[in-house]
């Protein structure tokens, strides 16, 4: 008798040694846009805690539609937690902490595709090079996304100048920074929730598109 094979599961780590670039927050949304159609678990390794608080308000509040099973562990249980829920999801995404330690490389390695939020400002780029530098270190595939990204902004052109003469890859999806997607959040929600017909709610939904076409 032939064993079924197991389900594709896609492990995506939001990585950045930044703080303040909006990683635990693009996770949060992706989640919830994930949520729509698939099963997709969060794992909260950053010690700061943020996504678990989130997680809290998301569990109290009735307004939340998908279901996204949330874990928060420390990051030597990291392989455990993915052998766990890689038998009941589709989709895991890691919040990983703000610092390039044993934690952050565990979450890298495990992980399908890396997205790296920045700011497009060149300390954020300068911030992230450790983590590109663990990607490269374990052959994984990585994107940077912009975040509160303005559309319009001439440093931000440079800073797609900059990353392409790189040869690195910049999504053309952004997030811009909108006070939907802080709204969102302090309620345990996402703008695929909230507001999916907003202009938040149509960049994560594009956000989300790219992400499944990757790692699909």
């Amino acid at each position: 008798m032939v064993k079924p094979e197991a389900p594709m599961v896609a492990v995506i780590a939001v990585a950045q040694q930044k703080g303040g670039a909006g990683k635990t927050m693009m996770a949060a949304q992706l989640a919830v846009a994930f949520a729509a159609d698939r099963r997709v678990a969060l794992l909260d390794i950053d010690p700061q805690g943020s996504l678990t608080a989130w997680a809290r308000l998301r569990a109290a509040n009735p307004k939340a539609r998908g279901v996204v099973t949330i874990e928060t562990v420390s990051g030597w249980r990291l392989a455990a937690a993915l052998e766990k829920l890689r038998g009941g999801h589709e989709i895991v995404l890691i919040d990983t902490p703000p610092v390039l330690d044993s934690d952050a490389r565990r979450a890298i390695r495990g992980a399908d595709l890396v997205l790296v939020p920045l700011n497009p400002a060149p300390p954020d780029l300068w911030a992230a090079e450790g983590t590109l530098k663990l990607a490269a270190e374990e052959r994984r595939a990585v994107a940077l996304v912009f975040n509160r990204a303005a559309a319009g902004s001439k440093l931000r052109r440079v800073m797609e100048a900059g990353i392409a003469g790189r040869g690195l890859v910049l999504l053309e999806e952004t997030l811009g920074n909108r006070a939907g997607y802080a709204n969102a959040f302090a309620e345990g929600l996402g703008v695929a929730e909230t507001a999916p017909s907003s202009l938040a709610g149509r960049e994560v939904a594009a956000l989300a598109a790219r992400v499944l076409a990757m790692v699909a």
